[in-house]
Order: C-alpha cells, then structure tokens, then sequence
C-alpha cells in the first residue's frame, strides 16, 4: 500500500471495507458484520443498520469520547484542567497548550474521527443506491431514509469534531477508495467551505430523520440513536461554529461578516426543536446525571438526552472511560485526572444546586460510602461519578476502569442556551430569550422551569452585551465539565482573556484577596469575591452523603471566614491559601495552561505522520 496516501486508516478501511466492524452498539441490538461484500451488506434493512452501527462506534472507545476526545482535548479553558505532573509529550502536554506535532495523544483520535467520516461515506454512498430506498415497502423505505439521514449526520459530528481541533481539513465527502483515483494528495480545505457542505447534509437530513415520537410508526423503537431533534441541535451548534470565530491559516482569528446568517440557522434549528413538543428539561438537574446517566437508565422520559455516545464492552474499543479517568476515587480507584479550577468553584451561586453536580470536592474511602473531603485545588468534575454508578454498581473492590457510562454530545438544556444566544444577537434580549435561558435556570435552582423566579432569573432590563455576558456564565454553569466550554470560547474569541484572567483570580486566592468579577462575562456572586472566604473547610469524618453540602458533608460555610480550631467530629482541609499558586506543576496555578499563546493554541498540531503521508498536507500556524 503507497504509504504517501493521505490517512492511511481510511484506505485501510475501504480495502477492507466498513464491514469488519469492531462491534456493533449494545442499543442497536445487532451483531457485527465480517467479510461480507457491499452488495450484500447494502441488501437489506437489517444489514444496513449494522452498517451505520459501525458508524456510530467510532464515537467512542479510548481514541474517541471514551477518554481522548472527551477528557484529554477538552480542559485548561476556565472550567477545568488536565492532570499534575511534569510534562510527558502525552495528555499533560496537551492540556497544558504544550503539545507537539508528534504527541503520542493526537495519531488515533486524528484516525478514528476519519475513520468514522469513510465509514459514513461508505453508507451515504450505498444506503440511496439500495433497490429497497425507493422500491421496497413503506416501512422499509422510511427505516433507509432514516439510516441514510444518521449517516450525514455522524459524518457531520465526525468531521466537525475534528475541524474545532485541527482546523482546515481535506475534503473528504466519498469514500477513499474513489477519492484515492482522483486525488492522491489533497490539501486542505477552508472550513468554511466543508462547513457549509456539513450543514446542507445536515438540512437534507432532518427531512430524512423522525421525530422521537415518529419512531413506532416506521417500526423502529425509541432508543440512543438519533432522531430529528438531534440532527438540528447539531445543525445549530455548527451553524454557530460556521459563524463564529476561528484562528485561520494566516495566523489571524477572524470570523466572516456574514455570520448573523449562521445564527439564524442556528436560532431557526432551535425554534423547531422548542416547538416540537418532544423534549423537555428532566425537572431535577441531579436525577438526570446521577439516576439517568450513571445510572444507565435506558429510557428518557423526557427526552432531555438528545445526541449521546454510547458505550459497553468493557474495552478502549467500544467502552468509556468516563468515571475513571476523572471525577472521583472510590477506595483509592480512579484517576482523578480533570480538577475544577478554584474560581470556577465560587461562580455558581451557593443556591445553585447545579454546583454540587459540576464539582466533586471529595474521594470515597474504601467502604464504598464514607466520604473524605479534598482541597479546593483537588476538587473534581462531577457529572460522571464512580460511586453514582448503578445498574449495576460497581464494588468499591472492583477495579474496572471501562464503566460503561455514555458521553453526552447534545442537551436540551444547551438547545435552550444556544435559542437565547442567538435570539439575543439578531433581535436583542427579548422575551422568547429570557424565556429560554430562564428554564435553564429554574431547573438548575430547582425550580418549577415554566414559572417566574425572583431568585433564579435573571435580571429584566439588561443591555443586549450584558445578556451576551449573561449567556457566556450560563453555558458555563449549565454544561461544565461537559467538554463544551474550550470551543464556546473559540467561537466567541474569549478563551485568552478567560485563560488570563482565571490565572489573574487564582493567584488573588492564593493570596486571600478578593477576586475581581471578569470582564468577558457576568460575574460572580457578590459574596464569592469578598474577603471572608474560608482558609480552612472541616469536613463530618463519617458522611455517607451523595452531594457535598446538599447532604452534610462540610461543618463550616464555603462563604465565610473558617474556625480557628477544628470542631470536633470534622477533619481539616486546607481551602484558600497559598497551595493554589506554589510554583511546579502540582498546584492550580502552576500547571494551569502554561504554554497558550495567542494565533497559535487555538488548534493543535496535525499529527506528524499525517503530514508526513501527504505532501500537501501543512502544519498549523506555529507548530
């Protein structure tokens, strides 16, 4: 095989074809399909669909939103980071902005996002030429329009994925094998451009795809696939991808003058999903992440779930991660890898109930149910939690690390988020965008989401830019930790200013002086930048709850001076102090993406021995 081909791992695949197919997905309920001939595989309704569940198996295992795509790209922004240690050309070095174009990290995920792009191709190529797509019968012809609509879309998750990392990218809309006769070396494609194709796939695709409540009547069950909610939420946050702003191959970050048409799509996208009647916010934050996805529920009543990857196998094939790798320990198993930065801890409001959700500040100890409080600088993400795994759980001897849990690509929560955003840029902040985000936010302070609060609303009367900094917070709340944040802050030309001044507060807090609110967003409470933040937190030593201090597990308030002595019954933790920003890379501060500059770590590096397969293939700006 001519080595020199672009991505060699897509050429492998079309030799091969798609059908020597890793496995297929435990909710489609299929087996693989092995050295069958395309005619074959493209034969019949049941063939086909394994054909596409191959297709959605290259979301996740360890290169995919098992751990890389998920965990290892996503951190440094003003949510979380990586994990300490020295740097390793590994996933430190990523986190911290540091990674080089022969990063061990970035090969496979670079693979297997194309890998999933010639899978898709190889469906969207076969699944409209099947005799059956326009002769068989009703039924069969609405189950292939639908398989034919999740191909486009799973191309569109695969190569959007891969341009918010890496930027310009060839073009890759057929499969290898006939791109390999016109074109051995393609170049890079602007991403306007593919962009652009992405979303025409995706608008072919929501006339193509049912509606949830649609599924029965064309003979398919309610499940994880995608459904039409899925492929316009999708269409809508590439439409702000398209429209916002990006770094360019000129070393410059720029984002076109007509962007407003891009959230429009976007806004229209969302209006029909809110209009639909089909999904609803989960009425408890908490229930959904804790009895819904760590408790790998498999119906969703409310259909707040809209995109997910899902997972099993107990393998970096087709698992996850997710539990292991971060949030955290249970009897001193797990990674604990991703922490919560310390001014992002005091951005919630202490009513928020969403806080004790998005941040872990305790381990497990090793009867499975003690809780044992952490330091501000060792609080971890929360949503995917080993100690909330059920169904079934896991032993606190059990030291598997592949939990099975389902990566969520897509929220009706960030449906309404990216709703008020974009009705906020084109008419201003009107009632329909209050009412969008206000539902976030009643659910998330455990309100009632159809009826005004005092408390959880926001302010009447703001300016159209204070209702944009409004939203930067509110996405920020609603979705941390869900690997959302970096790329919100691409597309809007915030994420140095959040990496500057998120640096700029952990060192007033190493220093116990107050935070200053920042200027790129709506700030925090007024009491978490006062001086009275305690030094020292004194946690129950025998607390068996499941939040922090939903359940009990702190003695003292996380919003005043600490004792001066330890109450009995507690144990200390050290809080605010000087541990935030001591220098090496064990403290926040001190690994806290180190190596970002400006026109340069907005994108990674392509991988070295994609370059170096094709000779038109060219670095990014600085690597």
């Amino acid at each position: 095989m001519n080595t020199k081909y672009f991505n060699k791992l897509t050429i492998i695949a079309a030799t091969f074809m798609l059908f020597i197919v890793c496995g297929c997905k435990k909710y489609l309920d299929q087996q693989p399909i092995t050295a069958f001939s395309q005619s074959v595989v493209f034969s019949n309704v049941a063939n086909a669909t394994q054909a596409v569940a191959g297709v959605y198996s290259r979301l996740v295992g360890d290169a995919g939103f098992g751990i890389r795509l998920s965990l290892y790209y996503t951190v440094d922004q003003d949510e979380t980071q990586g994990p300490t240690g020295a740097g390793d050309n590994d996933r430190r070095d990523i986190a911290r902005y540091a990674a080089t174009s022969g990063n061990a990290q970035l090969v496979n995920p670079f693979n297997q996002l194309f890998q999933g792009i010639e899978f898709a191709n190889t469906c969207i190529d076969n699944i409209p030429a099947m005799s059956m797509y326009n002769g068989g019968s009703a039924q069969e012809q609405k189950q292939l329009r639908r398989l034919y609509g999740e191909a486009l879309t799973l191309r569109a998750q695969f190569y959007s994925e891969a341009m918010m990392i890496w930027g310009d990218l060839p073009s890759h809309f057929q499969s290898a094998a006939s791109q390999a006769l016109v074109i051995q070396f393609p170049g890079r494609t602007d991403k306007d451009s593919i962009y652009d194709v992405l979303l025409a796939d995706l608008k072919t695709a929501e006339d193509l795809v049912p509606w949830r409540n649609e599924l029965p009547s064309i003979g398919d069950n309610i499940d994880e696939r995608i459904s039409k909610a899925a492929v316009k939420g999708l269409r809508a946050r590439i439409a702000l991808y398209r429209g916002g702003y990006s770094l360019r191959k000129s070393g410059t970050i720029v984002r076109g003058t007509n962007y407003l048409n891009y959230y429009q799509i976007a806004r229209d996208e969302c209006n029909d999903i809110m209009n639909s009647g089909q999904h609803n916010l989960n009425p408890s934050y908490r229930a959904l992440w804790k009895d819904q996805v760590c408790g790998h529920a498999v119906a969703d009543p409310d259909g707040e779930l809209l995109f997910q990857a899902s997972a099993y196998g107990l393998s970096g094939t087709e698992d996850t991660k997710l539990g292991y790798y971060n949030g955290p320990t249970v009897n001193g198993l797990g990674n604990k890898s991703i922490n919560v930065l310390p001014n992002y801890f005091y951005l919630f409001d202490s009513l928020d109930l969403r806080r004790d959700v998005t941040c872990t500040p305790y381990n497990v100890a090793a009867n499975g149910s003690t809780k044992v409080g952490q330091a501000i600088t060792a609080i971890c993400d929360g949503k995917y939690r080993r100690d909330w795994v059920t169904n079934p759980t896991i032993l606190p001897t059990n030291q598997v690390q592949y939990l099975g849990l389902k990566w969520q690509i897509l929220r009706y929560a960030d449906v309404l988020l990216m709703f008020a955003e974009t009705e906020n840029e084109i008419n201003g902040p009107t009632t329909a965008a209050y009412n969008a985000v206000n539902m976030v936010r009643r659910r998330g302070y455990g309100k009632p989401v159809s009826i005004a609060d005092g408390v959880a609303d926001l302010p009447a009367g703001l300016s159209k830019a204070a209702f944009f900094q409004a939203i930067v917070r509110e996405r920020s709340l609603e979705l941390g930790g869900e690997g959302v944040r970096k790329f919100d802050l691409l597309r809007w030309n915030l994420l140095a200013a959040a990496i500057s001044e998120s640096k700029a507060n952990m060192l007033k807090m190493s220093t116990l002086t107050p935070m200053v609110n920042p200027s790129y967003m709506a700030g925090f409470p007024s009491y978490s930048i006062s001086a009275t933040l305690p030094i020292a937190m004194y946690y129950f030593s025998s607390t068996t709850s499941d939040n922090n201090n939903i359940g009990g597990l702190w003695f003292n308030s996380l919003y005043k001076t600490a004792p001066t002595t330890t109450p009995a019954g507690t144990t200390k933790v050290v809080w605010l102090s000087t541990a935030i920003a001591t220098a090496g890379t064990t403290s926040s501060l001190g690994r806290y993406a180190t190596n970002f500059v400006t026109g340069k770590s907005e994108l990674m590096p392509i991988p070295q021995p994609a370059v170096d397969a094709n000779i038109n293939m060219t670095q990014n700006p600085g690597y």
